[in-house]
């Protein structure tokens, strides 16, 4: 299981992804992905 960082979800592996600094991240849906996708540095925090 994986956290999806837009909405806090707990979503499967298998769910929609993206990769970013080497990281890939997990979404419950292409809208949460779509909203890191503009703005992944919002989500992530180093």
């Amino acid at each position: 299981m994986a956290r999806d960082m837009v909405c806090g979800m707990n979503v499967s592996e298998s769910s929609a992804k993206s990769q970013y600094n080497g990281e890939t991240y997990y979404f419950c849906c292409t809208g949460c992905k779509g909203v890191f996708d503009r703005d992944p540095k919002k989500f992530v925090k180093k």
